[in-house]
């Protein structure tokens, strides 16, 4: 049999050796750590078939992605819960659960906060809480905005909220505006006429052009891009759909947005089929 070749991503991970069968061919094989490249080195433990890779873990190239667990249903048992293990319980279809789950993803913690998805359609009879929650430090916490806020005070890895007093500033904003932007797309997706979603998008078209260091909110991705984003997913597709209305024409900041939104994996990770959307906006509003 031919020597096969694969490309795989390596990830520090376990101090035990990991056994990989030695027709593989890792010749080209490296890894990243601290943003410096190192080549991968080889130890032979004198079996024919094997090799040993000290301190590292293997996944298949293009399939670096969190492996996401089925949703637990009535028919699911609970997990164990204050075991120290912090778990965030969500909804893989709710706007406001998304927050949190894309909150989590930038913030590199899919290793240390657990994804609990829960079918809200079939809610667990053991699941007293609203969607989405947070279980740490022997605490449940809810409400998806204060939850994103949380998770970036509270966890290690990047800052999603900037020290630049202007930017905080308007950040604080940009969350008071929020129930307003909401109801006013919501009411034109009731009516037949759109004018509230215009002025709601050109007001986002307006805070997109406050800062120009980048193509966000605040310039680098922040928490407001995460509190917005999951509503302007769904949002987009049933406006150019249902009503001929596309909300990126004549507003490039908001076009530029969501290109650079769509380049971030700890949200598009998240995303679901912008058919889903239109289907369940449908049910939802027609």
């Amino acid at each position: 049999m031919a020597a096969s070749s694969i490309g795989y991503q390596i990830h520090i991970n376990v101090n035990s050796p990991i056994l990989l069968p030695l027709r593989t061919n890792f010749s080209s094989l490296s890894f990243t750590f601290s943003n410096t490249k190192y080549p991968l080195k080889w130890n032979h433990i004198g079996c024919p078939k094997i090799c040993a890779l000290p301190a590292v873990s293997i996944m298949a190239s293009g399939s670096s992605r969190e492996m996401l667990p089925p949703a637990l249903d009535s028919s699911s048992e609970p997990p164990a819960i204050f075991d120290g293990t912090p778990k965030l319980y969500i909804s893989y279809s709710c706007p406001y659960a998304q927050r949190t789950w894309i909150a989590r993803n930038c913030k590199a913690l899919q290793e240390e906060i657990k994804l609990v998805p829960i079918d809200l359609k079939n809610r667990p009879d053991w699941y007293k809480e609203k969607v989405p929650s947070l279980e740490h430090n022997n605490e449940v916490k809810g409400e998806s905005m204060d939850l994103i806020r949380y998770i970036d005070s509270n966890f290690e890895g990047p800052s999603l909220f900037p020290d630049d007093p202007s930017k905080r500033e308007f950040a604080e904003e940009l969350f008071s505006y929020f129930d307003s932007f909401y109801k006013a797309v919501i009411s034109s997706l009731k009516e037949d006429k759109i004018n509230d979603a215009i002025a709601a998008f050109d007001s986002i078209e307006t805070a997109l052009s406050k800062f120009v260091d980048g193509s966000f909110f605040l310039g680098s991705l922040s928490l407001v891009d995460i509190a917005y984003a999951p509503f302007i997913e769904r949002f987009q597709p049933f406006l150019l759909e249902v009503k001929n209305y596309d909300i990126t024409t004549g507003r490039t900041k908001l076009a530029a947005w969501i290109k650079e939104m769509n380049q971030i994996e700890g949200y598009t990770v998240t995303k679901r089929d912008p058919k889903e959307h239109l289907e369940n906006y449908k049910r939802r509003f027609l």
